[in-house]
């Protein structure tokens, strides 16, 4: 039934996994679930509640569902200062996920098994409600009477298991089995792409970056052709060829030379804003990057990373994106960081967002940071359609994305009108 990777990182990558939550209060036996799911100690299970103290995931093939995440959470009952820091990290983490278990010890339905409920519903997740510990029904404090819906399980004995994970494919939605395209629309069977990528120092030693690893593999899933090349290279390599190319795909970095190097007639776009398109709104995305436009000195903007790496001595995000903050406002800006998987609570006052391509999250973490952002009236874009814009160059590198590059026309249109701060198209 489930069978735990051979190796960390092998299969689909984390971001294009289903996450499912395992939820309830302390020692509800969520890390003894998560276990007998995996089939190994994933989790540590002790009979003291309150082990699991932050989020743990484990990515793992699930049949029938295939490749998954499993996230084991803290108790929501947790208590102190240190509890509540707790609950609140698991709330958080709660808004990327696409389906939850709701653990309960043997039917036990109380307080904070209806406010876990309540919260799965307000956030729109699909869940379970799982009776653990059915193998201790006839223990001294029995279990609670039999809810509709629920399913007995017993992690220690494995009892259950396959009516979890059959429940678990009624629920998943659609989206989170199925990801959208890619590059599938933009380069047909037989057709070819030019990969334009930097060796840098932000180019990982002997492997490529996520992004430019999906991408070549997205076209050969689509009966496509790659060319991979260094800026360096790219323009001999496009004078050996007897036609021009289908699509050429850059990194944003060097957006700029690549567009200066291809003919007007070549579609064109970068890797970040492929990723923009595959994980979040494009649309609404590039319009945010209108209000990069009007920034004046003085101005925050929040700049917001997926993951937490080591930060390059010329790092995007903390150098680059930047100094092209200053460029735009014509002074200095307040550049806010935040790095990591779980929700940010933006500052207030700040005047716009740009995301990281978001190859490690998935696309309902992407949609839930972008949902909020619009509720705050907070227009935000993406790392490489704000590194397009600052290069003078975002409406070629739109150009393959009709609707998108329209969404930026309009939305640029508003703030030149004197609509500062006004909400991106689609919000």
């Amino acid at each position: 039934m489930a069978a735990a990777e051979p190796q960390e990182g092998r299969g689909a990558p984390k971001g294009l996994r289903p996450h499912i939550a395992l939820v309830g209060r302390r020692n509800a036996g969520k890390s003894s679930l998560l276990n007998a799911l995996a089939g190994q100690p994933v989790s540590i299970v002790s009979e003291t509640p309150g082990t699991t103290t932050d989020p743990v995931a484990k990515t793992m093939e699930l049949s029938p569902l295939g490749p998954v995440v499993l996230l084991d959470t803290a108790g929501i009952d947790d208590e102190g200062a240190l509890g509540g820091q707790r609950v609140e990290r698991t709330k958080n983490a709660l808004r990327g996920v696409d389906a939850a278990l709701l653990v309960t010890d043997r039917g036990r339905w109380e307080t904070p098994e209806r406010e876990l409920a309540a919260l799965l519903e307000e956030l729109g997740i699909p869940f379970v409600v799982i009776r653990n510990k059915a193998d201790r029904e006839g223990e001294k404090g029995g279990g609670a009477p039999a809810r509709d819906g629920e399913i007995p399980v017993s992690a220690r004995t494995g009892a259950g298991l396959g009516a979890v994970v059959a429940a678990l494919a009624s629920i998943l939605p659609e989206a989170a089995l199925t990801q959208p395209p890619l590059l599938a629309d933009l380069l047909p069977a037989g057709a070819l792409a030019v990969l334009v990528v930097p060796l840098d120092s932000g180019a990982p030693k002997g492997r490529l970056i996520q992004p430019q690893v999906q991408t070549i593999r997205d076209s050969l899933d689509g009966h496509a052709s790659c060319l991979i090349t260094t800026p360096g290279e790219y323009a001999a390599v496009l004078g050996r060829l007897a036609v021009p190319p289908d699509l050429v795909i850059c990194d944003s970095q060097v957006v700029r030379e690549t567009v200066a190097t291809t003919p007007e007639e070549v579609p064109l776009t970068t890797f970040s804003i492929l990723m923009a398109r595959l994980k979040g709104d494009l649309a609404e995305l590039a319009a945010g990057a209108a209000a990069l436009e009007g920034l004046a000195p003085g101005d925050t903007v929040v700049i917001q990373e997926g993951c937490s790496h080591h930060p390059q001595a010329d790092d995007i995000g903390r150098v680059k994106l930047p100094r092209l903050l200053r460029a735009l406002a014509g002074g200095e800006v307040k550049a806010v960081v935040a790095a990591g998987t779980e929700f940010f609570a933006y500052p207030e006052g700040a005047r716009a967002i740009i995301h990281c391509g978001g190859c490690v999250i998935t696309r309902r973490q992407m949609l839930g940071r972008m949902a909020a952002a619009r509720s705050l009236g907070l227009p935000m874009t993406n790392y490489g359609v704000a590194l397009s814009l600052g290069q003078g160059v975002l409406e070629r590198a739109l150009a393959p994305f009709p609707e998108a590059l329209a969404a930026y026309r309009e939305a640029r249109a508003r703030a030149r009108g004197g609509e500062r701060g006004a909400r991106p198209a689609g919000g």
